[in-house]
């Protein structure tokens, strides 16, 4: 196909898949339950940390860590006792576990008093066309404080290579306009021209299938020949078709 009929095909497949009813099987039902931004970009960065295997099991294990929350995320990572901190302990999400997760609230915190929240430390080091340097700087930041070593593999690093599929779908939901009622659209000072596909297995092989991404591994450097083919096709909201390519890749076998 040449690309006004590749065009012409994604974007029909974005209709698609980019609709209230794409809510009801994935992640991004956790952060739509709060109202408060505050709740719903923690909600959301928690939820998509854990957004790997089962989309199922991610979202009992999301709902049970906003449970553990007290369904007042924000509240909690402000406020917390050391006694509240050690319910999260039992939590456990595939390689994520109870310890994570209180260093995660810690580290939230930190990030909420001294970066002024995650807004605006995502947006500090954002550039024209990528916000894959600022995911390594965020990272930076959010690990500033004394941690665990063993978090640190939660939160990916761009410029170590990766694809840093979570957080490059978390920014998705954060910063895309909520216009089908899908993305949330509650960060101003990003646009969605400088945002990055979630790559992984899906739209990795659907994107290859399709001729428009031909590096194996799905790593930084395939993001790279992603991206800039997407730009192409829509350089004012590339990332709009990574419900094309899962659309294609979960639903429908491509």
């Amino acid at each position: 196909m040449n690309s006004s009929e590749l065009k012409e095909f994604l974007n029909a497949k974005v209709e698609q898949y980019n609709n209230p009813k794409f809510i009801e099987s994935d992640p991004i039902q956790i952060p739509h339950l709060f109202s408060k931004k505050e709740d719903i970009e923690i909600a959301g960065f928690l939820t998509s940390t854990i957004a790997w295997g089962n989309r199922k099991s991610i979202i009992t294990n999301a709902n049970k860590l906003m449970d553990l929350l007290g369904h007042s995320p924000y509240d909690f990572v402000m406020n917390h006792s050391q006694d509240n901190l050690e319910k999260l302990a039992p939590f456990v999400h595939r390689t994520f576990n109870g310890d994570d997760a209180i260093q995660f609230i810690k580290c939230l915190k930190h990030i909420y008093t001294k970066h002024n929240g995650l807004e605006a430390l995502f947006a500090k080091h954002a550039e024209h066309n990528s916000m894959q340097s600022s995911i390594s700087e965020f990272k930076k930041s959010f690990f500033e404080i004394d941690h665990l070593q063993r978090t640190q593999k939660h939160v990916s690093d761009p410029l170590k290579n990766s694809a840093a599929k979570r957080i490059n779908m978390y920014l998705r939901w954060m910063v895309r306009p909520n216009t089908t009622g899908v993305d949330l659209g509650i960060w101003k000072s990003i646009t969605p021209a400088q945002l990055s596909c979630p790559l992984d297995v899906h739209s990795g092989n659907v994107a290859r299938k399709l001729g428009i991404l031909n590096r194996k591994q799905n790593d930084a450097k395939a993001l790279l020949e992603l991206d800039t083919a997407l730009r192409k096709l829509d350089p004012n909201d590339p990332v709009k078709y990574d419900f094309a390519l899962f659309g294609l890749g979960v639903f429908e076998g491509f």
